[in-house]
């Protein structure tokens, strides 16, 4: 009888052990498939996925966006390069370009800017616009940062980290090759009469809140999304991506790192 008592525990924790496992393996299942529902899943980022949502507790969505982007790593870790001109192209912590990368139709903007002023012609005929709409209204909209070359860009880092060091120049300005300005595509704003660090207290900033998409422009830089974009919220800072993506963008109140990585990226 004891024997029979015996056997039966044994057979009671063999089971057990057996509905413990494939109900674990049934879990694995089930998360796995809650990440493959979405069109952006990459099955080689499963397990950096799982790590991610079980450190940050984001939602499945947002846990594949941001580890697309590689927000599970440093900055400047695991970079790429972007070799070919697009306007809706990312650079930033993770994708840079070259040194001899270069713009097609990069012009100078002879309307509403500092001197010389150069963007991306779409870009620049569309700010073009958008600053004379501004105008009509009595607002005044004025380009002082556009494009930057590689060298520009490395002058005004590495003076930047000799004033504040690296880790604090990394949160508001871009080592070279990584700068937005790179592309062409990318104002800082002013509205002549007062700094531009204070643009966000101006009638010119409420107009672009409001207005912006419709010519195509995001605010590149939003506030509460830092840890996003890896930089300071800059009210000054707009970037060019068409008006179909701005639209989106401000509508779903999202950074172009997550619509780039949700409907872009390949």
């Amino acid at each position: 009888m004891k024997k029979v008592m015996l056997f039966l525990i044994f057979l009671i924790v063999i089971i057990s052990i057996i509905c413990l496992f494939k109900n674990k393996k049934k879990e694995i299942s089930n998360s796995n498939n809650n990440y493959e529902i979405f069109s952006f899943y990459k099955k080689q980022n499963l397990e950096r996925y799982e790590k991610y949502k079980a450190k940050t507790n984001l939602s499945y969505k947002d846990t594949i966006i941001q580890v697309n982007i590689g927000l599970d790593n440093s900055y400047y870790t695991n970079t790429k390069e972007i070799t070919l001109f697009n306007s809706l192209m990312l650079v930033n912590k993770y994708n840079y370009v070259s040194k001899d990368f270069k713009i097609p139709n990069l012009k100078p903007v002879k309307e509403f800017a500092k001197d010389n002023m150069y963007l991306e012609k779409e870009c620049m005929t569309s700010f073009v616009k958008m600053a004379r709409d501004a105008k009509s209204n009595n607002l005044n909209l004025r380009a002082i940062s556009t494009y930057r070359s590689y060298e520009y860009q490395e002058n005004l880092y590495n003076n930047y980290v000799k004033v504040d060091g690296i880790r604090k120049a990394d949160t508001y300005s871009a080592r070279p090759g990584f700068s937005e300005h790179h592309t062409g595509l990318a104002i800082d704003i002013d509205n002549i009469k007062s700094n531009y660090l204070n643009f966000e207290n101006t009638e010119e900033f409420n107009w672009l809140q409001e207005n912006a998409y419709k010519y195509g422009f995001i605010l590149r830089y939003p506030k509460d999304k830092e840890n996003i974009t890896g930089y300071i919220y800059e009210p000054w800072h707009y970037r060019y991506v068409g008006i179909k993506v701005a639209s989106y963008i401000k509508k779903n109140n999202i950074t172009f790192e997550e619509y780039y990585y949700e409907f872009l990226d390949n």
